[in-house]
């Protein structure tokens, strides 16, 4: 029984002597080891809380792109000038007044043409002209207005319609900048039977002045009828653009 206890105490002495042993050869032995783990440590925490160059330049192009992302609504139909000058220039340091736009007739690249329908009638189209540029500018009294068929080769037989008579006074019909000529064309004034080829209206915002390949062209869609139409002179509002309509021919 003495011997078993001798040898039970010698084999947990060596045990422990061993643990020992292992220990101190963990803290005193692979010094470079253990220092290169801990850097591999601290770099992986410091990559996973800054983000990469990359990355924040692609979140600033997505918050970019989807600021810009914006739709946009248009109402009729409207068409820029031919030019391509882009419209929505600032009028800071322009010249607004009406003796300057006497002297200095609209390009076609600073006006932007709409044709829609007025409220309530079936047979008469608003033409706008908004001045896009920073200065004031002139127009003839009314536009250039054909009827016709946009697949026609042959546009003699194009109908035009009758205006105001007894013109006179200012040289031009001055428009600001960020502002509108509005002339209204009646197609079928008598509401009766016209012709039924016509689907399309050309317009040239000025025609003593811009050459005819500044006409722009409207579709006016199916079953339109055409008979003695009238075109008013251009104005402020389309109610007077109305007015000025019912008034030619005469």
């Amino acid at each position: 029984m003495r011997t078993f206890r001798s040898r039970k105490h010698t084999a947990t002495l060596g045990a422990v002597t061993a643990v020992l042993a292992l220990a101190l050869t963990a803290c005193n032995g692979d010094e470079t080891g253990t220092k290169s783990a801990g850097q591999a440590d601290n770099t992986a925490s410091v990559s996973s809380s800054q983000p990469s160059a990359e990355a924040t330049t692609t979140d600033d192009k997505k918050a970019g792109d989807a600021a810009q992302n914006t739709g946009s609504t248009k109402t009729g139909t409207s068409k820029t000038g031919s030019s391509g000058t882009s419209g929505g220039g600032s009028t800071s340091g322009g010249n607004t007044s009406d003796s300057y736009a006497y002297k200095h007739p609209c390009q076609s690249g600073d006006l932007s043409v709409r044709v829609y329908p007025v409220e309530g009638s079936t047979t008469q189209h608003v033409i706008e002209v908004n001045n896009t540029g920073a200065n004031s500018c002139g127009l003839s009294y009314f536009p250039r207005v054909s009827l016709g068929a946009s697949k026609a080769s042959d546009h003699s037989g194009d109908i035009t319609p009758a205006v105001p008579g007894g013109l006179g006074g200012a040289p031009a019909y001055p428009v600001k900048p960020k502002t509108a000529a509005i002339a209204v064309i009646d197609l079928n004034p008598g509401g009766k039977g016209g012709v039924t080829w016509i689907n399309e209206m050309n317009v040239l915002a000025d025609g003593d002045h811009m050459a005819n390949a500044d006409t722009q062209n409207f579709d006016l869609g199916p079953d339109v009828k055409v008979g003695d139409p009238k075109l008013g002179l251009y104005q402020g509002t389309v109610a007077d653009a109305v007015n000025s309509m019912k008034q030619a021919g005469n």
